[in-house]
């Protein structure tokens, strides 16, 4: 295959992929877009009230947005660390056993379906009911754990695979300048490394806000409010559009499943967003000294 034809073959395939990015966005937005406004958020209660949980939204999608916020936020805190630190033990361990057998089990789970997950919550909810704590019951904690493991190994994949493109000159030059291995990853390799890192956040961000099977099996439910604590239930938008379109009594049901999915969108684009300038603002920081000594 000739490279102009092969040029031509990709710039189709990157072409076709934002076209149906395109067009699966711009569906919801048309389908989501009209159906905007305070009362898909708040229903008949009063915005502020709602948002402060004074007043308890039962016919809006509110509790929703805070339910998945709280879940989402919560499973990557729980997941990030462990993931990232995953990531750098296969990069500094390539060839022990552990590394090896820990490499496979990192790439089984970021295969196995999320449904699996959200039996082994259930099946783990059922056990601790039955052997250890009769009030034990699917919650908000419960949710965000299963859907720390089904991220976890989005994290460590992207650390490995952000480390492991680095051209070894970077390693070397910085061991020559007297840094130990773990120095140098600290100081050099982990910091040039650092998109992809976020590449990997900003993935398991969004597996997180969109799984429906997890959280259905292990916490969320249609009709809670606002989650007061992390053991007890709560609203998600997945669930929400979900419960809505598959089960929509009338038109006005249907749109609001097209809203509650524009919202998730937005939310999901918003954390991402985030996530990005968290990191551009903490490298000019960096930077920004560096700068001004080699000014001076």
């Amino acid at each position: 295959m000739s490279e102009r034809l092969l040029g031509r073959w990709s710039l189709f395939a990157s072409t076709l992929v934002v076209a149906c990015l395109v067009a699966v966005i711009g569906f919801v937005v048309i389908k989501g877009g009209p159906t905007l406004s305070l009362a898909l958020l708040f229903g008949d209660a009063e915005p502020w009230a709602a948002m402060l949980g004074n007043t308890p939204v039962w016919e809006g999608v509110w509790p929703a947005c805070v339910g998945t916020l709280k879940a989402v936020l919560l499973a990557l805190a729980l997941a990030l660390v462990p993931g990232i630190a995953t990531g750098l033990y296969l990069v500094l361990t390539p060839h022990s056993r552990f590394s090896q057998a820990l490499a496979f089990v990192v790439d089984l789970l970021a295969g196995i379906p999320s449904v699996l997950m959200g039996l082994f919550g259930f099946t783990l909810i059922v056990f601790l009911k039955q052997h250890l704590f009769a009030s034990a019951g699917s919650s908000l904690l419960l949710s965000s754990t299963c859907l720390a493991m089904l991220v976890l190994p989005y994290l460590a994949m992207a650390t490995r695979m952000a480390l492991m493109a680095q051209p070894s000159s970077l390693e070397v030059t910085a061991l020559s300048l007297g840094m130990t291995p773990w120095q140098a990853l600290w100081h050099v390799r982990l910091p040039e490394a650092r998109m992809g890192i976020v590449a990997g956040v900003i993935l398991a961000l969004g597996r997180a806000a969109e799984d429906t099977a997890v959280i259905m099996l292990t916490g969320a439910v249609a009709s809670a409010g606002l989650a007061g604590g992390l053991f007890e239930r709560f609203q998600a938008l997945p669930f929400t559009i979900f419960y809505y379109g598959a089960q929509y009594q009338s038109e006005f049901e249907l749109q609001m499943a097209f809203g509650a999915a524009l919202i998730l969108l937005i939310l999901t684009a918003s954390l991402s967003t985030l996530v990005v300038a968290l990191v551009g603002g903490y490298q000019q920081r960096v930077l920004s000294p560096n700068q001004g000594q080699e000014e001076a």
